[in-house]
């Protein structure tokens, strides 16, 4: 899977320095394969309808859009809590 990633996705990847590691780790995992499951890869709804979704950690989420079946474009890393209000 080849990963593209929108701006506002690399400015919230540069404020949480401390998950840094924590993200870079999970996007070689989707890389290698997006449906592994420690990612918990799933669908969207609402507001984000037709994106996905994967876990960094228990509560940070990377948001992602297929722009066609080998590349991924992640647009939002945030807490659930933010991203889903």
């Amino acid at each position: 899977m080849n990963v593209r990633y929108h701006k506002d996705f690399i400015r919230q990847y540069k404020k949480y320095r401390t998950l840094q590691s924590r993200v870079h780790e999970r996007i070689i995992l989707f890389m290698a394969n997006p449906s592994h499951p420690m990612l918990g890869n799933h669908a969207l709804t609402g507001k984000y309808q037709g994106y996905r979704s994967i876990n960094i950690t228990g509560d940070y989420r990377a948001v992602y859009e297929l722009l066609d079946k080998n590349t991924a474009l992640f647009t939002d890393l945030d807490t659930h809590s933010n991203l889903y209000k």
